[in-house]
């Protein structure tokens, strides 16, 4: 009768540490699900800010470039008018 008390119990404890062992599973499961979610949404967050400012500073710079170069255009543009006109009134 003890035997079968002392196989009983420990049949009970290996059922119980197996129970313990998959819930301990599970939880670092759904801590790693978690964890890996949240590390590619900051990585796609910051990935997509960087790649923003760079495409936002490379524009910004076009832009700049093109502006100038039509207010440098049409200032020499001018300029030329105006030279023009000082030599007729002159002339």
């Amino acid at each position: 009768m003890k035997e079968n008390a002392v196989i009983t119990i420990i049949s009970i404890t290996i059922i119980v540490l197996n129970m313990m062992m998959i819930i301990v599973l599970d939880i670092k499961n759904a801590i790693m699900v978690a964890t890996i979610a949240e590390v590619t949404t900051v990585t796609m967050a910051e990935v997509m800010a960087v790649i923003m400012a760079e495409v936002t500073a490379t524009t910004m710079a076009e832009v700049t470039v093109v502006v100038m170069a039509v207010i440098t255009a049409v200032v020499k543009d001018v300029a030329a008018v105006g030279a023009g006109c000082f030599n007729l009134i002159n002339n």
